[in-house]
């Protein structure tokens, strides 16, 4: 209708009625705009939104969690104070069942998974026979990520590895915390898709505690957030990491020479195996609401997540923990899934069985 009425030729009688017309349109959207954010003051004022994160204090997850929380109380209708739990376990899974079924559904308690949560509907990576899941995704609402960021291929700088081709001619130890994690399965992955002799010694608490066994030789790699490594400045400066290549899409900005696991794929059917997997890092910071949360109020939020992305000082704070800010709106992880739900089941079912 809006459109129809723009056509209208300027300066005649049907333009001024459309002009007036538009206008009346205008204040009605901008005092139900008004109304919104007013009953979203009300509801928010003096309120705490808990933000639950599903792994370890200190660990990638956690840090870019306290930087976003400092700053999105900032831009709620109503300046709630925003605080972060940790509830880590089961690759995230603890925290979605708590999130799905125990917190209050009002916008006041959000979580913050692990980035698998955009493949889980298809692929059921984080428990295979579904034992384990007791949430529905297509029932919970996203808000958005902060980041997108890949999981990196990361070796301690007195091994000798130095490239993919190391890896396949000799083995080496790697550590996750739990083997359906993405530390756990992309060596694994690897081992299938291009004959890698990786060993995954699973059981580490957090990504700290695969950095220190790193140091002290319990291990010799693994596969970590890139904002892990990044954030461990000292690694960075004395060049004590090694990072031989990235599980993303394509190829980082600030790592140029860092090559994709899918640009060194044997072939063609790895290479999409790599590239379906990869869609999952475009959300490397997924934050969620449970189920019947007002629509008012998800909107609300999302348009307050908008708004934290392009505050300066949070882009220097997660910067200080290794993160670029390259935000995906609520609205675009929505997208995402449908386009992940697109994919031929031949494809699912094959990248099932390979991280099997």
């Amino acid at each position: 209708m809006i459109r129809s009425l723009l056509r209208v030729g300027a300066g005649s009688p049907r333009a001024a009625k459309a002009a007036a017309l538009l206008a009346a349109c205008a204040v009605l959207l901008g005092g139900q705009s008004a109304r919104a954010q007013d009953a979203m003051a009300e509801f928010y004022k003096g309120k705490t939104v808990r933000l639950v994160v599903g792994a370890a204090a200190g660990a990638a997850y956690d840090f870019v969690g306290r930087a976003f929380a400092v700053h999105y109380g900032k831009y709620i209708p109503g300046n709630p104070n925003v605080i972060v739990e940790n509830l880590p376990g089961a690759a995230g899974i603890i925290m979605l069942n708590q999130l799905y079924n125990r917190a209050p559904r009002d916008g006041t308690v959000m979580g913050m998974p692990l980035s698998g949560i955009v493949l889980e509907p298809r692929l059921k990576a984080l428990s295979r026979d579904g034992t384990n899941v007791h949430f529905d995704v297509a029932r919970m609402s996203f808000i958005g990520t902060p980041a997108q960021q890949p999981q990196s291929i990361v070796v301690w700088h007195g091994t000798p590895f130095k490239s993919l081709a190391d890896l396949i001619s000799t083995p080496a130890t790697f550590g996750t915390t739990a083997p359906q994690t993405d530390s756990g399965v992309l060596p694994a992955m690897l081992n299938q898709l291009v004959g890698s002799k990786i060993k995954v010694v699973s059981g580490y608490k957090g990504v700290n505690d695969i950095f220190f066994a790193m140091e002290q030789g319990e291990l010799q790699g693994a596969s970590v957030l890139l904002s892990s490594l990044l954030g461990k400045a000292d690694w960075m400066r004395e060049g004590k990491a090694r990072i031989l290549f990235h599980f993303g899409t394509e190829r980082l900005k600030n790592l140029p020479d860092v090559p994709t696991a899918i640009e060194l794929a044997p072939s063609d059917e790895a290479k999409l195996m790599l590239r379906v997997y990869a869609s999952k890092f475009k959300t490397t910071y997924p934050i969620m609401l449970p189920p019947d949360v007002p629509a008012a109020r998800i909107e609300g939020l999302r348009r307050a997540f908008d708004a934290t992305m392009k505050d300066p000082q949070f882009v220097i704070d997660a910067k200080k923990v290794g993160v670029d800010v390259d935000p995906l709106g609520g609205e675009a992880i929505v997208r995402l899934i449908a386009e992940i739900d697109a994919v031929p089941q031949p494809v699912i079912d094959r990248l099932r069985k390979l991280i099997e």
